[in-house]
């Protein structure tokens, strides 16, 4: 069983030595997929010699890593992949457990939730975050008849083979809203685990347009909607389609 750890990362210097030290504690085959920072982060990560880097030259957002993340690892015979923030928002503690799951082999996703199961020092999250993953998370249950808890979060275990099945291309923010849809339609079999609910810089933002909770919901919706009217392809193409270079 080959399991990759991926951490998709933009601009993240302040964080990325710590992680890469706790992370490399549970786990040791990590690939970092830069893209496009220009604060000193994809210097720090190439000057590494205990990970795995794929850079995108310039910025192609959060989704366009994962895919990418998703295809190096299928190219390099990996059968799953973790995939985990640079903001110290997951803690790398939690790995041993989804490999645990993964061990089960009972699931093609494994996905991470903050609010499966209350945590002593949860932290609370900003108001409007909370209420549109609510309303995402409530919508997608309703469609696919599921008891999901936590729609957007980006601690997850993928089963390499099952994302095969998938055809992604949602390059921002709204990449769960094309994830899940097709999830359901390739009939693969999901789980929740609970992690700790963490919020060290409740400042941060999505930029542009996104930093508006209205504008934000009404893009997932329109993304989810899209997919969901998007005729199922009668092969599916893949998630690969590596940009970028290690």
């Amino acid at each position: 069983m080959r399991i990759l750890v991926a951490i998709p990362v933009y601009n993240e210097l302040k964080y990325a030595p710590q992680v890469i030290r706790k992370v490399k504690q549970f786990h040791d085959q990590v690939l970092f997929i830069d893209d496009g920072s220009t604060d000193g982060t994809v210097e720090l990560l190439e000057r590494r010699d205990d990970i795995y880097l794929l850079k995108h030259p310039v910025n192609r957002g959060y989704g366009r890593s994962l895919i990418d993340a998703f295809c190096w690892a299928d190219q390099r015979g990996y059968d799953w992949v973790v995939t985990m923030d640079c903001d110290e928002q997951h803690e790398p503690e939690m790995i041993p457990e989804f490999i645990r799951k993964i061990e089960e082999d009972r699931w093609d996703i494994i996905s991470g939730s903050r609010y499966l199961q209350q945590r002593q020092g949860d932290d609370l999250p900003p108001r409007d975050r909370r209420s549109i993953n609510m309303q995402i998370t409530e919508m997608v249950n309703d469609h696919f008849g599921w008891s999901l808890t936590d729609s957007f979060c980006g601690f997850k275990a993928h089963r390499v083979s099952a994302m095969r099945k998938l055809n992604l291309d949602e390059s921002g923010y709204a990449f769960p809203m094309q994830f899940w849809p097709q999830v359901y339609k390739a009939g693969l079999r999901v789980t929740e685990l609970p992690v700790r609910l963490i919020y060290n810089d409740p400042t941060r933002h999505f930029g542009g347009l996104l930093d508006d909770a209205t504008l934000r919901l009404q893009h997932y919706m329109n993304v989810f909607n899209a997919e969901m009217a998007r005729p199922i392809p009668t092969e599916a193409q893949g998630s690969c389609g590596c940009r970028g270079t290690e």
